[in-house]
Parts: C-alpha cells; structure tokens; sequence
C-alpha cells in the first residue's frame, strides 16, 4: 500500500476543507494531504503537503494523529492513510493550483461532493474518537462495499 496523508484544520466549530482541482479525488471535498515520499515519515509529510496544497505552515508538534485508514478498491490495498487534526498554523488559506479552500462548519459537511466513505470516519474523528479503519470501494471509489473500523490510540 502507498503511504499517505490527510490533515484537518480545526478552527473554532469549523474544519477547512478544500476542493481538490486536478489529479487523483479531482472534484471532491477533502482535508489536505498525499503522498509520503521516501525518505519522509507520514507527520513530516502531512506538513509539507498542507503547506503546498494551502500556503499554511503547521509545526509537526501541533498535530495529532486521530486515524490510519487503509483504502481498497475492489479488494485491491491502495492507500495506508495517516489522518491528522491541528488547530495551530500560520498564515491564511489560500486557493493553489491544486486544491482551494473552504471553511465548513463541522455540523454540516458537503458529504455528497465528498468520497462515499467520508460520511462515515470523517464524523468519528470530529466527534474525538481515534479510529484505525479498513474502506473497500469498488473500482471507481463512487461505492462502499465494506466499512469497518476499532478504537486506536496514537502516540
């Protein structure tokens, strides 16, 4: 499986979310992140891609891990996700080639223009749970075949 990241930025009863513009996930509502390279570890990677998807700057002591969740589609493993929350940075969102921002309440997320799979984690770890999760989409992603997840903890 590819190592990946997504961060969620909390501020206030608000989670910034950004709508991704190209490649993998285009046209979907989703925290920042991707790929962990080489030589990073997952944490080093959630910063460096929230500052180049976002333009903000976040110290890796200030996020928590709250998930690892491993995406299927069609049974095949594709991505061991690191999932983060912060709610300290510097600087404002701003819009980049890749994704652009937006604020949402967390009472009142866009789950339809989101994965299929996000109405069902996302909840739990605004809600403060810590989860480890296993997702089965089908080829496309546009289908949950198979949702499970257990209580983690995190260091």
């Amino acid at each position: 499986m590819k190592k990946s990241t997504l961060c969620f930025c909390i501020k206030d009863d608000q989670v910034l979310l950004a709508m991704k513009k190209r490649g993998f996930g285009s046209g979907k509502w989703n925290g920042y992140g991707g790929k962990v390279q080489a030589e990073e570890n997952p944490i080093t990677a959630a910063v460096r891609e929230l500052e180049e998807e976002s333009g903000l700057v976040a110290d890796e002591k200030d996020l928590q891990q709250v998930a690892l969740v491993r995406f299927y589609f069609d049974g095949n493993p594709v991505f061991e996700c690191f999932v983060y929350m912060t709610n300290s940075w510097q600087s404002e969102p701003v819009e980049t080639e890749e994704m652009r921002p937006q604020w949402y309440p967390i009472s009142n997320l866009p789950f339809e223009e989101m994965w299929a799979a996000d109405a069902k984690w996302i909840p739990l770890i605004l809600n403060g749970e810590r989860i480890e999760a296993e997702v089965n989409f089908n080829a496309d992603g546009s289908v949950v075949k198979e949702f499970g997840y257990k209580p983690a903890k995190f260091n």
